[in-house]
């Protein structure tokens, strides 16, 4: 790079002028001191020649000297060195004063100009906030300041800057730079100096002291703050170019910044394509972008103010840009929000906020949209790394990833992973964010395991299709751009229980090779106003990544019709139906809903399922091709079986047959013969009635009667 040539060069022009302000200083001090103390002076004719330098002094361009009574400066080889002289044998002349504020001027010309020049432009400092901030910032730095401020105060024990001081020696009237001290003047707003005033001494008589930060700045550093930086962290620029549709958006937020540059709010769900689009209209700017938790603002008001100035001191001086993490903080949750809202309204420069909803500013906002790269996007950021259309394709179509993640996933996997590699490596990634919230089913039932009437199954097998297809009609025959909504399939599994809708999702689920998760609605609905939806919104968030099925049972209950207002509860229950009629339609998966109460549910939900499929009780001869799959090849039997034709006749859905199968072979297990018969089997059905209530004639178990006849 061709940017630390000139680095240094900026540096060596810095330390020249620190060296003739420094000397300024000495002079002026000198000039104002009383005529019978003693003095100490440099001038550049007063000088001998510099001692040859070193190895280790030409590798350091500014080297420090600490000592007790202060810090030494040993210049760059080459430039003058002070040099203290005995008691004065002669006065310093208005002239030499002149001369050496000559020579400092001129070595302010540069581009950039050295370090306090250049803070005194970006935050707005008069000539005489400007000398009296370089005469704090030299007490740090020449040990000679002490001394000679002692003398001009005629009292040794006032070695130190002060305002009266400062009033004395530089030139201006003190009435009209009193405003110096003020509160909201710039050197006191931007924190760049402190007073240390005790109770016995006037105003005007109290040190003056730089801030330490600032010392740093004026030589030439270049960090944050450190009582900034445990507040942020460094946000690494993007090493590949953004999607088209990412890119977009940033070259809208670098215009919106340059006409006004106001906070910019970047809405939406993902937080890793708002960090990227973030630092990459940070870039454009050329600003290094750092990232604050809004979690970690501290909620006393006066450290959100020291915080908040420390960083636009900061941002006005180090071309950084702040990027606000608020994702997760709920407006309505004060302990949080207040601090952010405060925060907001006071920090200054290039500030990014990473929110889900609009957040209120004083002076206003831009507000941006940011969404993941568009499916056919992430199909090309597939392509490359998986170096095949078709897998490319399936794993757009099924995930739904930031061009980060993409990144990350391929990283983890080596140079050239796999499709089946990246194919369970994403699954792994959305998996741990949807199981905290929902139940997950392992889907095991296959076409052959099911027992529906024909249309039933034509119904399941075209759900598969559309999900499978979605790509392809979507994105490839371009309907994406015809529709804004949409977009998600959705279904409704009605019928008794255990008339098959589980074994329905997991064969769809299993076809398909998707995860398919049961939603526990004992940990969704929420008797606290607003819960519920919140608890649904993280769901389908996390749900949306994975593409995969989500499976409502007993939907009615969660989904249930919406009620004339009649109490503050009703309008509540229907808030929550219509956003989730809202939440459905956008949901980019399967969501299956399964009720046996079909009812129940709100019109306005039937309307806007794609599928309905009805699972009816069902028939003798169903039933008997049910018991026909009932019982696995293993399990040990009499020679003339089991008479499937008897069994059809009991009024069992084909949960409960499978129940019956179960508890039959473990009636069998604990036999002497360990084998599965007609009377066990007899047995386990009665059991399994009894459990459902429902009515038992003993004529409808007598199986040797059957036989008989």
């Amino acid at each position: 790079m061709t940017a630390l040539p000139d680095m240094a060069a900026w540096h060596a022009a810095n330390d020249a002028w620190l060296s003739a302000a420094m000397e300024w200083l000495r002079l002026l001090l000198t000039y104002h001191a009383p005529s019978s103390a003693p003095q100490v002076v440099t001038t550049a004719a007063a000088e001998s020649p510099p001692p040859p330098a070193t190895a280790s002094e030409e590798k350091s361009w500014w080297n420090f000297r600490r000592t007790g009574g202060g810090t030494t400066p040993i210049p760059t080889p080459g430039a003058p060195a002070p040099r203290a002289l005995p008691p004065a044998t002669f006065d310093v002349s208005k002239e030499q004063v002149d001369e050496a504020a000559a020579r400092m001027r001129a070595l302010e010309t540069g581009d950039p100009p050295p370090a306090l020049i250049l803070l005194a432009l970006r935050l707005g400092l008069t000539p005489f906030e400007r000398n009296l901030l370089l005469l704090a910032v030299a007490m740090e730095l020449d040990t000679r300041i002490a001394g000679l401020c002692a003398r001009v105060h005629r009292d040794g024990a006032q070695a130190y800057p002060t305002f009266g001081l400062a009033f004395a020696i530089f030139d201006g009237d003190s009435q009209l730079h009193w405003d110096a001290r003020s509160p909201e003047g710039a050197l006191r707003y931007w924190r760049l100096i402190e007073t240390q005033q005790s109770w016995a001494q006037p105003l005007t008589m109290s040190a003056v002291r730089a801030d330490e930060h600032v010392v740093d700045f004026a030589k030439g550093l270049t960090n944050l703050d450190e009582r900034v930086s445990p507040f942020v962290t460094a946000v690494e620029p993007a090493h590949e170019p953004l999607p088209g549709s990412q890119e977009f958006v940033v070259q809208q937020i670098a215009a919106a910044l340059e006409r006004d540059p106001r906070p910019v709010q970047l809405l939406g769900r993902d937080s890793e394509s708002k960090q990227l689009v973030a630092s990459a209209a940070a870039h454009a700017h050329a600003l290094s972008l750092f990232r604050l938790p809004a979690e970690l603002l501290p909620s006393h008001p006066p450290d959100i103010e020291t915080l908040a100035r420390l960083w636009s001191r900061d941002a006005l001086l180090l071309r950084v840009a702040l990027l606000v993490d608020a994702q997760e903080i709920d407006r309505a949750n004060e302990a949080h929000a207040t601090p952010l809202k405060r925060f907001l309204s006071r920090v200054r420069g290039k500030v990014f906020l990473d929110a889900k909803e609009n957040w209120p500013v004083p002076y206003g906002s831009h507000s941006f949209e940011v969404e993941k790269p568009t499916p056919a996007e992430q199909r090309e950021l597939w392509l490359g790394v998986v170096k095949d259309d078709v897998a490319a394709a399936e794993l757009a179509a099924q995930f739904n990833f930031s061009g980060a993640s993409i990144a990350r996933i391929a990283a983890a996997e080596g140079a050239q992973p796999s499709f089946e590699q990246l194919r369970a490596r994403a699954a792994q990634q959305t998996r741990m964010r949807v199981d905290a919230l929902a139940q997950r089913i392992d889907a095991k039932a296959t076409w052959d395991d099911i027992v529906l009437p024909a249309d039933d199954v034509e119904l399941l097998s075209q759900i598969a299709a559309h999900v499978a297809g979605r790509a392809t009609v979507y994105d490839e025959w371009e309907f994406r751009k015809r529709m804004n909504r949409g977009f998600g399939i959705s279904a409704l599994f009605s019928g008794e229980s255990g008339t098959g809708k589980t074994m329905a999702a997991e064969v769809i689920a299993n076809e398909l090779g998707l995860p398919l998760h049961r939603i526990d609605l004992s940990s969704v609905v929420s008797k606290w106003v607003g819960e519920t939806e919140k608890n649904l919104q993280q769901l389908f968030n996390a749900a949306d990544d994975a593409n995969g099925i989500l499976f409502f049972d007993e939907a009615d209950a969660l989904f249930g019709k919406r009620t004339e207002v009649q109490q503050s509860q009703d309008r509540f229950a229907n808030i929550e139906i219509n956003f989730l009629l809202q939440r459905l339609e956008s949901y980019r998966g399967l969501a299956i809903l399964a009720t046996n109460m079909k009812g129940s549910l709100d019109s306005a939900f039937l309307r806007r399922l794609r599928f309905i499929v009805d699972f009816p009780f069902p028939n003798a001869e169903l039933r008997r091709r049910i018991w026909e799959k009932a019982f696995t090849d293993k399990v040990p039997m009499p020679a003339q079986k089991l008479d499937l034709d008897f069994l059809a006749k009991l009024q069992l859905t084909g949960g409960s047959i499978h129940n019956v199968a179960l508890a039959s072979a473990f009636l069998a297990a604990r036999t002497p013969e360990k084998q599965v018969t007609m009377p066990i089997v007899l047995d386990a059905a009665r059991t399994e009635l009894r459990k459902l209530q429902k009515p038992i004639s003993e004529r409808d178990f007598d199986w040797h009667e059957a036989v008989a006849s």
